[in-house]
């Protein structure tokens, strides 16, 4: 029983990754690349990412923040708030898209616009 257990704990995390190959997970460097000057367009709203540390997310109601890579992570602030909320980051492969990871696994995924 227990060598059957450890055969499925084996084939399935790999099974789960198998159909993600289509994003890359992003370190600090390439995730303040892939976001400087960026504006992304969620599902009726949209955020530009200012290479100042800026941002603004509107959903028909501007609401301003801060925005920084700390470590390997996209971290955000958002006053009145003072503490910051950090995500994973990937980017599709064909550069269209990003999507943030929170530590409870919760996907955001935006559509880069020009």
């Amino acid at each position: 029983m227990i060598r059957v257990l450890c055969v499925i704990s084996a084939v399935f995390p790999c099974a789960a990754l198998a159909g993600d190959t289509d994003w890359l997970l992003l370190d600090g460097t390439a995730l303040e690349t892939a976001l400087n000057d960026v504006t992304l367009q969620y599902d009726g709203s949209k955020q530009v990412f200012y290479a100042s540390g800026r941002t603004v997310y509107d959903n028909g109601r501007p609401s301003w923040g801060y925005w920084a890579p700390r470590g390997d992570k996209y971290c955000s602030q958002w006053p009145p708030a003072d503490g910051w909320a950090c995500y994973d980051v990937e980017q599709h492969v064909d550069g269209a898209a990003i999507r943030f990871i929170s530590e409870t696994g919760f996907v955001t995924e935006g559509m880069i616009v020009e």
